[in-house]
């Protein structure tokens, strides 16, 4: 259980903003052996950023009463919510996937241009979508009450980091290997750890299941799924395999399948 913690810390300490600082750090430790241990964990992670995401869109609903524009401010301040958290790791891997594989055609151009730290036109493009995409799916589900919205964001945070660990199972990490901070998470990841992450799933989706029943579940899943094969696909066809840029452009993309699928269900 103490190697358990550690490795959850060190994912908490890896994709997100909370301080694992000071002597928890160093009780924690690090090697690139811990770190792809701890990509097990990566739901989890999840768990964390659902919480903030519910807290702050609950309270928002419940401190600002009713009125029509209520289920957009709750959308968008939880959305910031959850970037501050995770310091908008997920979506800086989305804007640099959609400026590589926008911008160029040659495989190696386009993985020179994700290393590229600066932003470009489909990198700017990807993020205002996706974003407008997430607060207007949000926004529609808590037109529709408190429940839905709210299971919406406990299922999708956290099964959306469940399908990045079966792209680092079933393809190749390619890029600078030397200057790759997710090289050790690709080196090798088993399928007990597969399972582990599912487990950190099972509950939130349970939670999702007790709220809004079956369909709302099933449709989810499903949409979320899709969304993660896709790019897959893409990242399999264009890259012949991934970066961790490519993981959390997949989370981002899954995560708004799963609202998708839950408006689709309420339809």
């Amino acid at each position: 259980m103490t190697q358990t913690l550690r490795h959850y810390l060190l994912a908490v300490q890896f994709f997100t903003r909370i301080p694992v600082t000071g002597r928890l750090a160093q009780w924690v430790g690090y090697s690139p052996a811990m770190l792809r241990a701890s990509s097990a964990h990566f739901p989890g992670v999840g768990w964390l950023v659902a919480a903030v995401a519910v807290a702050c869109h609950a309270a928002l609903m419940a401190g600002l009463g009713t009125g029509p524009l209520v289920p957009w401010v709750a959308a968008v301040f939880s959305t910031v919510a959850t970037v501050l958290v995770t310091g908008g790791f997920h979506e800086d891997g989305l804007a640099d996937v959609a400026d590589g594989l926008g911008g160029a055609a040659e495989r190696e151009r386009a993985l020179d241009i994700m290393k590229d730290s600066r932003i470009g036109a489909y990198g700017a493009m990807a993020l205002v979508l996706v974003l407008l995409a997430k607060t207007s799916l949000l926004a529609h589900l808590g037109t529709q009450g408190a429940v839905p919205v709210l299971a919406a964001l406990a299922g999708g945070h956290v099964l959306s980091r469940w399908w990045p660990l079966l792209i680092i199972r079933s393809l190749p990490h390619v890029g600078d290997a030397a200057r790759s901070k997710s090289k050790p998470l690709a080196d090798q990841i088993t399928l007990p750890a597969l399972g582990i992450g599912f487990l950190w799933s099972i509950g939130p989706l349970a939670l999702v299941w007790q709220a809004q029943g079956a369909t709302f579940l099933i449709a989810s899943i499903v949409l979320s799924a899709l969304a993660a094969g896709l790019m897959a696909r893409w990242f399999a066809r264009r890259l012949q395999g991934f970066t961790g840029d490519c993981l959390g452009a997949t989370q981002q993309i899954s995560e708004i399948g799963f609202y998708l699928g839950a408006a689709l269900a309420l339809k």
